[in-house]
């Protein structure tokens, strides 16, 4: 039987999780440099925080492996 590192697993969901946020984050770092479109490319960054703090809260709380699975991006 193959038992999993549950600390291990959600270490490596982590980094995964703030990867795919970053790259979620790439586009809206320069509209946020430009004065016409720094409102709406802040308010999609809230949006994508909101999202991944989710994210880490359920990865936080996970109890299984599965558990784990279903929430990577």
């Amino acid at each position: 039987m193959i038992t999993v590192d549950m600390t291990k697993a959600k270490a490596i969901a982590h980094e995964q999780r703030r990867q795919a946020r970053s790259a979620e984050f790439a586009p809206l770092d320069i509209k946020a440099t430009i004065p016409a479109e720094a409102e709406a490319a802040e308010a999609e960054r809230q949006a994508i925080r909101d999202k991944y703090a989710a994210m880490q809260t359920g990865m936080d709380a996970a109890t299984t492996p599965e558990e784990l699975k279903e929430m990577m991006p």
